[in-house]
């Protein structure tokens, strides 16, 4: 099975995004821990937002190059039947 660079991308992406999320459930989750304050909602609110951006980002760059790597194959492929032809 060959794993592409954009699922390569999309695991690191999932991976990291899983250890925030731990990061921020262990710091919500001890009882020692500052009260959230209006000023943490809205900051944790900008972060989501700033995430989801990224991840359409990365969506969009990992579609690009697909559609690249798609194009390169073909013409490539192209180029060995005229090759294959003018062998014959």
């Amino acid at each position: 099975m060959k794993i592409t660079q954009s699922t390569k991308n999309r695991m690191y992406a999932a991976l990291i995004a899983g250890c925030l999320s731990s990061v921020a459930f262990a710091q919500a989750s001890d009882p020692a821990a500052a009260p959230v304050t209006h000023a943490d909602k809205k900051a944790a609110k900008e972060q989501s937002k700033a995430d989801k951006k990224a991840a359409v980002a990365q969506a969009k760059a990992d579609k690009k190059k697909t559609d690249a790597q798609a194009d390169a194959d073909k013409a490539n492929a192209e180029a060995n039947v005229k090759d294959a032809k003018k062998q014959q």
